[in-house]
């Protein structure tokens, strides 16, 4: 018995393989591979191992027992073909096999003169034949599940055999209960606009001549739990091969809910995403409209263009989450500062336009304008973080500096160029003259990006001098640009214009590795040891690589930490005090010097000054210049210098240009001074023979 089984696997594998080929090509189809097992759980392991196409089962396999083998392997091969290997006496067993689902049998007799490959072949078309429409009902019932039109299937006879999600929550009625209902009392519809009495028994009643019937009309459908809702219904018949009608397929959709949903996106399309504030489009439309009537009845309208203050350095410093919920907190506050009838809309990133749909005199765009200065200026609290942010803005009015929606934009984004330039946190009001300057500052810009590829950059120095020893104590670095064409620029021509591009991060960067390195020069010549002082921008200051390139200025050029002093402003502190207070103690342990450069200018807190890791206070040019005009502004300043001496600070007067300023500043003790009486700003070059020759005026002693 065993060897009459393994000469039938044997020829099995030779009927399929051919000349010992594991794999047998029949024309385009895949090719097949026989395996052998010899017992039911051997096989049960391999099916379940997966990528089987068809079984042949010998009824007479090891342990086998007939008929129940045949059981045991179709339980766990319900998807499979199966064809029957059987002797005479198996036969009946192998007929009744094919009974249960077996697709064929085969006597072992006949093995050898029956084509095994056609019959394997028919079997893997017939599994393939099954695996695709398999694959089409799941597509179907996919499809049906996640359609957003509710559908609901039914037979010939007018009965409910299936529906979608979407049709159970419109009609009320569960998939489970509605099965085997009629139509009619699944999807009852009070019928209007001359839709069908019985669309189901029409649809029904179609042919092959009118197969293409598509049956639509507006109607109340009444759910199964009582209330109404209006509906658009289209039902549709199906057909079998020859064009009998075998059931219909009603398609429909709340009309209430399509006409939100075109409402929610005709907003969507009008609206920013992130404010809600009117667009772009829909500004432009508000405009005209105003524009419209503005001409009609003789009228005035003023357009505001509304730009952040660095809002950039936000994003950087806090993440575009924070600065999002910045960009809605200023939407708010800007539409609090405006009437119902105007329209504040967001254009993009930190820009807003605000239009004052009448205005009877420019004095009132002027009022609302320094309203939404001061609502901006206000601190915000975000994510247990204080922020502030201010802004600038251009005014542009109807008919004076525009008669068109474009010009109305584009004169006021021209005056917001201009409130940058005058220093931000301003407004403006458009101007003929502003278009020459506009195109100057673009001039610059366009320049200004290739400045320092091209090394137009150089530094000046102005010294500090010790006023008690007499001896040159430090110089300050000031950059200046030296313009191919029109020869030296000042910081306040471009600085803003740096700002505003970005550029002044790099430039930044240029000027601290520059002074570093000409600090080393002068030591390398044997010239003593003095402090270069470096002014830092704002936007320097919070940039997330300005502690490494600190770091990196002093290990390329060997400069003790000691010898460079940061000036920074109070209002680069205080925007953001406990951010700074990480800054600057980082830039403590580097070891480098401190310094707060135009004190007494802006608001500042003693307690801030006391916490802050600082060594220096500059005192503003301002104070020394109103020495003597009045008592008070010698009280003033008396009371800033010995302010520092508390805090065991060095105090520098900035702008001394008289010796009576000179004595006033040596009787307060005041550390250091600064200014047209001892040197104007000297190239690098003077500055070194300052050094070296020191200074010659003999009232400081």
């Amino acid at each position: 018995m065993r060897h009459e089984k393994v000469r039938v696997a044997s020829e099995l594998q030779r009927r399929m393989r051919g000349d010992g080929v594991s794999c047998l090509p029949v024309r385009s189809r895949p090719k097949v591979e026989i395996e052998c097992v010899g017992n039911a759980s051997s096989a049960l392991e391999r099916i379940r191992a997966g990528h089987v196409a068809c079984i042949i089962l010998d009824l007479e396999i090891s342990g086998g027992s007939g008929l129940a083998t045949f059981d045991q392997i179709f339980s766990g091969a319900t998807h499979l073909p199966i064809l029957i290997l059987c002797s005479e006496d198996s036969e009946t067993a192998a007929r009744q096999a094919v009974e249960r689902s077996a697709y064929d049998y085969i006597l072992k007799s006949h093995l050898q003169d029956f084509r095994l490959r056609r019959i394997v072949r028919a079997m893997l078309d017939k599994k393939a034949g099954k695996d695709m429409a398999y694959l089409r009902q799941q597509c179907a019932e996919a499809t049906l599940s996640r359609s957003g039109e509710a559908v609901v299937v039914s037979d010939s006879n007018g009965c409910v055999t299936d529906m979608n999600v979407a049709a159970e929550s419109l009609t009320g009625w569960s998939r489970a209960d509605a099965s085997g209902r009629r139509l009619n009392d699944v999807l009852r519809i009070d019928n209007t606009d001359k839709y069908q009495e019985d669309a189901g028994d029409t649809a029904l009643s179609g042919s092959a001549d009118n197969k293409y019937a598509d049956l639509t009309g507006n109607c109340m459908l009444y759910r199964r739990d009582g209330p109404e809702i209006g509906i658009q219904n289209s039902t549709v018949p199906t057909l079998d091969r020859e064009g009998k009608v075998t059931g219909m397929v009603s398609i429909f959709h709340d009309v209430g809910a399509a006409r939100t949903k075109t409402l929610e996106l005709s907003h969507l399309a009008q609206h920013d995403f992130m404010t809600d504030l009117p667009n772009r489009v829909l500004l432009n439309d508000r405009i005209a409209q105003a524009i419209a009537f503005a001409r009609r009845y003789t009228k005035k309208l003023a357009v505001m263009f509304v730009d952040l203050d660095h809002f950039k350095k936000i994003n950087d410093t806090y993440g575009h989450a924070v600065g999002d919920k910045l960009l809605q907190l200023v939407a708010s506050r800007i539409v609090s500062c405006v009437r119902r009838s105007d329209t504040v809309s967001r254009q993009g990133g930190d820009e807003f336009i605000v239009l004052l749909s009448e205005v009877s005199h420019a004095e009132d765009a002027v009022f609302i304008a320094r309203k939404i200065l001061t609502a901006l200026a206000a601190p915000y609290s975000i994510d247990e973080k204080h922020l502030w942010v201010s802004a600038s803005i251009g005014v542009s009015t109807y008919s004076g500096d525009g008669k068109d929606v474009e010009t109305l934009i584009h004169n006021a984004d021209t005056a917001l160029y201009d409130a940058k330039k005058l220093g931000r946190n301003n407004y403006q009001f458009f101007r003929a003259d502003m278009q020459l300057r506009v195109l100057e500052w673009k001039s610059l810009q366009g320049s200004l990006r290739r400045a320092l590829g091209r090394n137009e950059f150089v530094l000046h120095y102005q010294p500090k001098i010790n006023l008690k020893t007499a001896e040159v104590s430090g110089g300050e670095a000031l950059l200046r640009w030296n313009h191919p064409d029109r020869g030296l620029i000042s910081p306040a021509q471009f600085v803003p214009i740096a700002e505003e591009s970005g550029l002044i991060v790099p430039i930044g960067q240029w000027v601290l590795l520059e002074a570093c390195r000409q600090a080393r020069a002068r030591l390398n010549a044997g010239l003593p040891p003095v402090r270069t002082a470096v002014n830092v921008s704002a936007l320097q200051f919070m940039d997330k690589d300005f502690l490494s390139a600190v770091e990196a200025a002093l290990m390329i050029t060997g400069i003790h930490p000691y010898h460079l002093e940061l000036e920074l402003t109070q209002t680069v502190l205080m925007r953001d005090a406990d951010s700074a207070m990480k800054t600057l103690s980082a830039l403590k342990a580097v070891g480098v010097q401190l310094a707060v450069d135009d004190f007494g200018t802006g608001y500042s807190s003693f307690s801030y000054l006391r916490r802050f890791p600082l060594d220096c206070l500059k005192v503003d040019r301002s104070f020394i210049k109103e020495l003597g005009a009045d008592s008070n502004n010698s009280a003033n300043l008396s009371a800033m210098i010995n302010l520092g001496k508390s805090l065991n600070h060095r105090v520098v007067a900035e702008g001394v240009e008289t010796k009576e300023q000179l004595h006033f500043l040596q009787k307060q003790e005041c550390s250091e001074g600064q200014g047209f009486y001892f040197s104007h700003r000297v190239i690098a070059e003077k500055f070194a023979e300052f050094l070296e020759s020191g200074v010659r005026e003999p009232d400081v002693h």
